[in-house]
């Protein structure tokens, strides 16, 4: 009987589970699987194929309800310049996913019509820009009226002339030895008076005023001032000063030199000596860069030097127009826009 027990043992040990000493080979089969995987993930996005990108942006921002639009020359983002991006504006009507503009597919009589409207549009956007033109040319012209009053009143109005041009009203002060001495930017006597007259209506308008100061052309050497550069400069910041001392806001002013570089009548003119030797004082325009370039055109006359106009003169060219016209009543001036 020992020994049928012994035979039973032996048959069950043979029948044990045998137990693995190397499932550890498991584990790290698949650690090295993922990191495999993990760098073929790496490469792959760091050599993305700009066309697919494009294509996935425009699906997502459509598929997210995000105004669509095309990306053209851009870079990947692991490039290190995703934000060069250009946005390029799509037209109406156009689909970014096949490449087609806002007119394709439409008919001759479709496409004639979308022109005519983006031409009307055009038209209307240059109608409203002369309009606004014109209306500046008017208030400028006020202003100018305004200034000849008061120079008028001081026996002053041959001491500065007028034009309109981009920047708005220039009203020119010819120096020469009445405003300020020879290669001197101290303020003169009769530089003051005429100054004192502007300044009041300067004082109540709401544009911000450029003074520039110009030289004339000679050669002579400055007495004073290293270069015509900074004696047009000290005799554009005498006046600025002159103008913050009689009620003008020192941020409503700027001072610029232009020493010899901007001539009102060419120095070969005998009368350049004088004449370029000069102070602008620039009432400037408060319209866009667009409408202001139609300043000198809706000024027409006025865009050229003038003596300024007085309002009783205005008031007369106006009776006399009315008068042969066969219309009737005295105008108004049309100072009140800046007062």
């Amino acid at each position: 009987m020992s020994s049928g027990r012994g035979k039973r043992k032996q048959k069950h040990e043979e029948h044990e589970e045998h137990v693995n000493h190397e499932r550890w080979l498991v584990s790290y089969a698949d650690m090295l699987t993922l990191l495999f995987v993990l760098f073929v993930v790496l490469f792959s996005m760091s050599s993305v194929d700009q066309k697919k990108f494009a294509q996935l942006a425009s699906g997502l921002s459509a598929g997210f309800g995000a105004p669509t639009v095309a990306f053209q020359g851009a870079k990947a983002p692991l490039d290190g310049s995703a934000n060069s991006a250009q946005l390029v504006q799509i037209e109406p009507g156009s689909n970014p996913d096949d490449g087609t503009s806002g007119t394709t597919g439409m008919t001759k009589k479709q496409k004639e019509a979308v022109e005519r409207a983006i031409k009307a549009e055009d038209r209307k956007r240059a109608s409203i820009d002369a309009q606004k033109a014109a209306g500046e040319a008017e208030n400028l012209k006020a202003i100018e009226r305004r200034i000849a009053d008061a120079l008028a009143a001081q026996k002053l109005l041959n001491s500065a002339k007028f034009t309109i041009d981009q920047r708005g009203l220039v009203v020119t002060i010819v120096t020469n030895e009445v405003v300020f001495a020879g290669n001197r930017a101290e303020l003169q006597k009769g530089g003051e008076k005429i100054l004192n007259a502007i300044a009041p209506t300067l004082v109540k308008l709401p544009n911000n005023i450029e003074v520039d100061g110009h030289t004339n052309q000679l050669k002579s050497k400055t007495t004073f001032y290293p270069s015509g550069w900074e004696l047009s400069a000290a005799r554009a910041s005498t006046t600025v000063r002159f103008f913050t001392d009689h009620g003008l806001a020192k941020k409503r002013l700027t001072a610029v030199g232009f020493s010899d570089t901007k001539p009102l009548i060419d120095p070969k003119d005998p009368r350049s000596v004088t004449q370029n030797r000069r102070v602008d004082v620039v009432v400037l325009t408060q319209l866009t860069p667009e409408q202001a370039a139609l300043l000198p055109s809706a000024a027409g006359a006025d865009g050229k030097l003038h003596t300024g106009q007085t309002t009783a003169e205005y008031r007369a060219q106006v009776n006399a127009e009315k008068a042969a016209t066969g219309t009737g009543t005295t105008p108004t001036t049309s100072t009140t826009t800046h007062d």
